[in-house]
């Protein structure tokens, strides 16, 4: 197989991933009482699936004391996220969450691509690229709000 058909699928695995983790968190969270509680519970059984995974690739820390600090702000990133759609997709709908999140993320990939942002490929924003996150994000709009109207 390719490499880029296997990077390929295994984003698509993670896409998947998404709104299941979204449906599962947020059901933890409403039996908890606290989405907050829901999330430090996934952190958890994620640094230990991360730390697993880490010992088996042979990876290490070697060189994260000379890390730039603003490279650490991912993690708040994902507690952001985790916590947000974790309170929020009981109240608005795993769906709704989760295309805003889509949407989102579409606009900032398309940001950080163009400019080469944080060391990032530079794929240019071309119009055709542009039209397609264009429909995409209509796609958003109209699965969401029009479809449910």
């Amino acid at each position: 197989m390719p490499p880029t058909t296997a990077y390929a699928l295994t984003m698509l695995a993670a896409g998947v991933g998404i709104p299941i983790l979204a449906a599962l968190n947020a059901a933890l969270g409403t039996r908890l009482g606290s989405p907050v509680a829901a999330g430090v519970v996934l952190f958890c059984v994620a640094l230990v699936a991360s730390l697993a995974t880490l010992s088996v690739t042979g990876g290490s820390f070697r060189g994260i004391g000379g890390a730039p600090r603003h490279l650490f702000l991912a993690g708040l990133l994902v507690a952001f996220y985790v916590l947000s759609i974790t309170w929020i997709a009981p109240k608005f709908g795993v769906g709704n969450a989760v295309f805003f999140v889509l949407l989102g993320q579409l606009l900032s990939a398309a940001v950080i691509d163009h400019f080469g942002l944080f060391g990032a490929r530079i794929s240019p924003l071309t119009p055709m690229r542009a039209l397609g996150i264009a429909l995409m994000g209509a796609g958003v709009f109209v699965t969401q709000i029009v479809g449910r109207a």
